[in-house]
């Protein structure tokens, strides 16, 4: 999977796919990095957030100290937390999740979300308002990618970037950056297409990487079951049952995954679809070995319901929308 890959400012490589950890409990990612890597996956994307970056760093131990890679062939990628989004704090966060991964440096560090939270007594978690809100706090992003600049100067990431900003925010970072962002890692699949933010990155020569390139069917139940948060009903279908997608999937021989994923590659976009099952894992790789027409592109294309496609809107998290760096400020009900 080498050579399917894009190319970053830092002038590394970056795999058009990767292995998504978000929703993955410890007990099972470290399986799932271990089938990925054998399965050919180079690029694994975690998040301090996630908590699973001990396991996951416990597999690519393994996994190097067996002479199965180098580690320079392997593409990591984690996250500074909702309650790291301070410049004083970026060293701290990135320290800790290098410890948790057994890495000298992440290959990709990204600011996981635009806003930040005061965090609790632990430094793990966010701290909450007596009604259940989190506790908001002040978000400076230009001082806080001048920290992040600063471990690429220090070495401990060899790319910095940003996730789930919006094309302001994202401007406003290129503007004032001496290092520009490596990617933009936002939520990306055939009912949520984003082409106003697609072509900001393209002007702007900024990847993006897709996470949810399936349409998140676990992220409801997860919402629920994590922060008692009941996802308003979408009434669109589930995308992996679409008849489309089925369809074309037909024509080519390949599952309703492999094609919604490879509607994304083919058009340069990296993707990053979670699974921990071996036999899903080994399929989603498998995604470049046929090309869809470009009657099947533009059929795809045409699922896109715009912002009432989002499922990530963060309102799991009470009262993150009053922060003024809330990012889907115009976002209708969905």
């Amino acid at each position: 999977m080498a050579t399917n890959s894009v190319l970053l400012w830092s002038g590394q490589r970056m795999p058009l796919l990767g292995l998504g950890t978000w929703q993955a409990k410890p007990e099972e990612v470290e399986n799932a990095v271990e089938v990925a890597l054998q399965e050919g996956y180079r690029l694994i994307d975690t998040a301090f957030n996630y908590n699973n970056e001990e396991a996951i760093g416990r597999a690519l131990r393994r996994w190097v100290d067996a002479g199965k890679c180098r580690r320079e062939e392997l593409f990591i990628m984690t996250k500074l937390p909702h309650i790291g989004n301070r410049a004083s704090d970026v060293e701290m966060y990135l320290t800790t999740s290098l410890r948790r991964l057994q890495l000298d440096y992440v290959d990709l560090y990204l600011i996981h979300v635009p806003f930040g939270f005061v965090p609790d007594n632990t430094g793990e978690n966010p701290a909450k308002n007596a009604d259940g809100s989190f506790v908001l706090d002040d978000t400076d992003h230009l001082a806080v990618w001048k920290a992040m600049e600063q471990q690429v100067d220090s070495g401990h990431a060899r790319s910095i970037g940003v996730s789930n900003f919006n094309i302001s925010q994202l401007e406003k970072i290129v503007g004032a950056a001496r290092i520009c962002p490596a990617t933009l890692q936002v939520e990306l699949h055939a009912y949520l297409q984003q082409p106003e933010l697609r072509a900001c990155c393209s002007k702007l020569g900024i990847p993006l990487t897709a996470y949810s390139p399936l349409g998140s069917p676990g992220a409801k139940l997860h919402f629920q079951q994590k922060y008692n948060f009941q996802y308003p009903e979408n009434n669109a279908p589930d995308l992996l049952e679409h008849p489309l997608v089925k369809q074309i999937g037909n024509i080519h021989g390949k599952s309703p995954a492999q094609v919604l994923l490879r509607h994304l590659v083919q058009q340069g976009i990296i993707v990053i679809p979670k699974s921990a099952d071996p036999k899903r894992i080994k399929e989603n790789g498998q995604i470049f070995d046929f090309e869809l027409t470009p009657e099947e592109m533009l059929q795809l294309g045409g699922l896109d319901l715009g912002e009432n496609g989002r499922i990530i809107n963060f309102m799991f998290w009470k009262g993150v929308e009053k922060h003024p760096e809330y990012p889907f400020k115009q976002q209708e009900s969905i």
